[in-house]
């Protein structure tokens, strides 16, 4: 009997231990990403690296600036999309095609319990449909989800759901127009040395 709760005990010893080292591995991979290759000025070895070293997926022709800031659980970006320098995405967050999202934007899906007595960490998806554009400096919170072709003003602050084809400013963001349905562009932006 004793043998056997050994080999229990060892068996939990091993899990932890190699879990251990999938959570310092990813913190490494995701800090080479975030202080150093952000700043590479070749956009194709940055995509790389967040596709195959960290999980993000990046759609084709999608473009991502230097100097952004990527703390994934799942983040997928659809084509021909454009994520502006310095923004930052934390968690759960799916952005679908043609969306550009303006520097210095704030995503995030991961929050903490209020009244957790271990501030448990809460996780609610984002959601960013096709033609959403943000101004600089929006903050879009935990659990919201942007209907397709909505506008978010510059330095608004995103803290429930934005209806397709709504312009929404402000904190807490709340609409003040409607967006002209009839779009149909392609963003197609991948400079040089950005």
């Amino acid at each position: 009997m004793d043998s056997e709760k050994h080999r229990e005990f060892k068996s939990i010893g091993i899990r932890k231990y190699i879990l251990c080292i999938k959570l310092i591995t990813k913190a490494f991979l995701l800090y080479i990403y975030n202080h150093w290759l952000t700043f590479f000025p070749i956009y194709f070895v940055r995509k790389q690296y967040l596709i195959h070293a960290i999980g993000v997926k990046v759609g084709k022709k999608s473009f991502i600036h230097m100097g952004c800031f990527f703390y994934p659980n799942k983040i997928e970006i659809g084509d021909n999309s454009v994520i502006g320098r310095y923004c930052h995405l934390l968690g759960d967050i799916t952005i679908k095609n043609n969306v550009s999202i303006t520097a210095q934007t704030y995503i995030f899906s991961l929050t903490h319990q209020k009244d957790s007595r271990s501030f448990e960490t809460v996780n609610s998806p984002v959601l960013i449909n096709d033609y959403v554009w943000t101004g600089a400096r929006a903050m879009i919170l935990p659990g919201v989800t942007l209907g397709r072709g909505a506008i978010i003003g510059a330095c608004s602050v995103v803290t429930k759901d934005i209806p397709d084809w709504d312009i929404a400013v402000g904190s807490p963001a709340r609409t003040i127009g409607k967006r002209n349905n009839n779009v149909d562009y392609t963003l197609e932006y991948i400079p040089y040395f950005e």
